[in-house]
């Protein structure tokens, strides 16, 4: 997606490319950070309140309507008796119902070398704990993190004892990092978890000198990219199966050959 600083547009976008999505056969689907809204941190933070009440509203009833389980990536959810929000992502079932959420624990506060500053603890509370891995039938074991999530791989081998298949990483990477470090960080959470990885991404410009990087990508367990959306809004669709999963187990068992923790 190539959000903007208006809600009703981002929310009119993503239900084009979910309709697209499920009309090529799609099951799960996963939408980006930020998708609801993409702006300057003091709109978004006066807006937080309407964000999240409608962004969770819509994303019940495209599940529902359409039989799809579906995580929204990343959007602001306003914390009790404080000026911030949680950087929240939400995994909804095909009956409407909230099966997991995370607050982003790691927050981007970093000087990119192409001279834009990011702060995102000036308006977002860290969340603490590492999010469930969820259990679906048809759909494997699911874990979820955000974007700067993708640096830190302890985070994941967290979820990898949980019996981790499927790992979403919903992102709005930017332009200048995403170019050297975007694939061959998420094909090594995939190698080495051995799992699949589906990451949504931003792309585009989406107000002043805010630009990602694009690629929402599907990786097989192997590092083997199955999909990539390429830079322009769009869809990436491949197919989850788990003979291939268990094969790559069985013929690279590093999961059970850990020594440490």
């Amino acid at each position: 997606m190539t959000s903007v600083p208006n809600l009703e547009k981002n929310l009119a976008q993503a239900e084009e490319l979910i309709d697209l999505s499920v009309r090529q056969g799609a099951e799960l689907i996963g939408l980006p950070e930020n998708f609801p809204f993409l702006g300057e941190e003091v709109d978004k933070i006066t807006q937080a309140e309407t964000i999240a009440l409608e962004s969770q509203q819509f994303l019940k009833k495209m599940a529902q309507r359409h039989q799809i389980t579906i995580l929204g990536g990343g959007f602001p959810v306003p914390v009790e008796q404080c000026t911030k929000v949680y950087n929240t992502a939400l995994l909804i079932n095909s009956n409407g119902q909230v099966v997991s959420y995370y607050h982003k624990v790691h927050l981007f506060d970093v000087d990119v070398p192409d001279g834009n500053t990011y702060q995102e603890s000036s308006t977002v509370m860290a969340g603490k704990e590492i999010p469930k891995v969820c259990s679906f039938p048809d759909l494997g074991n699911i874990g979820i993190s955000v974007c700067y999530d993708v640096r830190f791989p302890e985070f994941y081998r967290q979820m990898s004892y949980q019996g981790m298949d499927v790992i979403f990483v919903p992102a709005a990477f930017t332009a200048f990092t995403g170019k050297d470090h975007w694939r061959v960080l998420l094909q090594a959470r995939a190698i080495e978890n051995t799992c699949y990885v589906i990451a949504p991404a931003q792309t585009g410009t989406h107000y002043a000198r805010r630009q990602t990087h694009g690629h929402a990508m599907i990786i097989d367990p192997w590092g083997v990219i199955l999909a990539d959306a390429g830079e322009k809004p769009g869809v990436a669709i491949a197919e989850i199966n788990f003979s291939r999963l268990e094969q790559v187990r069985r013929q690279m068992p590093s999961l059970q050959h850990r020594v440490f923790g």
